[in-house]
């Protein structure tokens, strides 16, 4: 196995100029062979020799960079910002940065690295067309040589983004009462103890408890380890279940629908948690995996880790798996959130199921219609006529869940007021029978 030469990178990579410039020697060689003069082999020489050369001009050791960016969200726009430091320090003029934009952020600005002061400074501007929940992850930095003819690879040190894009509206969920709820906590606070909440007692601590949960200055008074105990604030209980199985519109179709469900499960996940609700999560593909309910920031971060790891399947389970599976993990009679696009008969034997073994269930339809067919003040006639026949087809479907369950049809992807009324509204009182 070779080695590099000392001095030199180990991975090179060649810039379009430097193809032009060493296709522009070759030719010059083959033209001194057919005339026999030296003329043109004098010309093409330094051409030749150029893309090897200047590789001396290269850091003598491999590159390393710090990267530091956050994203801010603006309606169906995100702006990405952020700074890179490179060791030793090198002119961000040369600095090539690729980003590898995760679905389904389509970029609309790229600005190129700015210095300011010893760091570089870098804006990108993506559009995002649908909600979704993505991790963005870090960019490939190459650096060029002066003469733009060779790129080496930069170690990047930093974190993934992670991004999310959903409907303001889902911040306000909290606010929902969860009429239907299990007889503990039911709809008053509940008298349960917890890491949370109204001070209760002072106890020993246990070793599952954090060091936000001691109590310090009562362990220095006492000589042990003392901790708080609280009483949880509760206004109900939420399972939020996932469809992951295929609709028969297609791979691509099927993930644009998937990245909206996540999008919203967390959204509605997250807008319920921060009202003290207890959230449990279940996405169903050809099995059932959940998250049992729970509140808190820690169970925040359960959900999203679940919901960033799913991915549709391309063997459904049987309705009647999920029926059965989800009294493993939720009591009976908790509130219930399916989202689901309900495109075939076997996402609609899901309500059937789940309304038997005692679990209320609300349905949200993120709509594949908006997808297939955006609207378009220009569009043609035959593509109006399609939308309104696949509108019809979807009404007839909905009729048809609506015997089951309550079911609120999305199609406006950046709003959830619908959701928001059926939730706060008078159908949602009551227990189940």
């Amino acid at each position: 196995m070779s080695r590099p030469a000392p001095g030199i990178p180990a991975a090179l990579g060649w810039t379009p100029r430097a193809l032009l410039v060493a296709a522009a020697g070759a030719i010059l060689a083959v033209l001194a062979l057919l005339l026999r003069s030296p003329v043109p082999l004098l010309l093409a020489l330094p051409l030749l020799v150029a893309p090897l050369s200047s590789a001396m001009f290269l850091p003598a050791r491999p590159l390393r960079a710090r990267l530091e960016w956050s994203a801010t969200s603006e309606g169906a726009r995100i702006r990405i910002e952020g700074r890179l430091r490179t060791d030793p320090p090198v002119d961000p003029a040369r600095i090539d940065l690729e980003f590898r934009a995760p679905a389904p952020l389509v970029a609309v600005a790229d600005e190129r690295p700015a210095p300011r002061g010893p760091w570089c400074e870098f804006r990108q501007e993506y559009a995002v067309p649908y909600p979704f929940l993505a991790v963005f992850p870090l960019p490939a930095v190459r650096v060029e040589d002066p003469l733009g003819l060779l790129r080496s690879p930069v170690a990047v040190s930093g974190t993934e983004l992670p991004l999310a894009g959903y409907p303001p509206e889902l911040e306000r969920l909290g606010r929902a009462e969860l009429r239907r709820t299990t007889p503990l906590p039911g709809e008053n606070r509940s008298r349960a103890l917890g890491a949370s909440g109204e001070f209760f007692a002072i106890r020993d601590a246990s070793p599952s408890d954090t060091p936000r949960q001691i109590n310090w200055p009562a362990t220095a008074r006492a000589g042990r380890l003392l901790a708080n105990d609280r009483l949880l604030e509760r206004t109900g209980d939420l399972v939020i279940l996932l469809d992951l199985r295929p609709t028969g519109l297609g791979e691509l179709r099927d993930a644009e629908l998937l990245s909206i469900g996540r999008a919203a499960a967390y959204g509605i996940a997250s807008g319920f948690l921060s009202g003290k609700a207890r959230v449990g999560l279940g996405v169903f593909g050809e099995f059932l995996e959940a998250v049992p309910l729970g509140g808190g920031r820690r169970h925040r971060f359960r959900l999203l880790a679940l919901l960033r790891e799913t991915r549709g399947v391309a063997t459904p389970g049987p309705a009647e798996r999920l029926g059965v599976s989800i009294g493993r993990y939720f009591p009976r009679g908790v509130r219930t959130l399916l989202v689901s696009p309900l495109a075939t008969e076997e996402h609609l034997l899901v309500l059937t199921h789940l309304r038997r073994r005692g679990y209320p269930v609300l349905v949200l339809s993120p709509s594949s219609i908006p997808l297939a067919l955006p609207r378009d003040p220009a569009e043609k006639a035959e593509d109006s006529l399609a939308r309104r026949l696949l509108t019809l087809e979807r009404r007839r479907t909905l009729g048809e869940v609506w015997k089951e369950a309550p079911v609120v049809d999305w199609t406006e992807f950046d709003s959830l007021v619908p959701l928001l009324r059926r939730l706060a509204g008078p159908g949602t009182a009551g227990r189940s029978r």
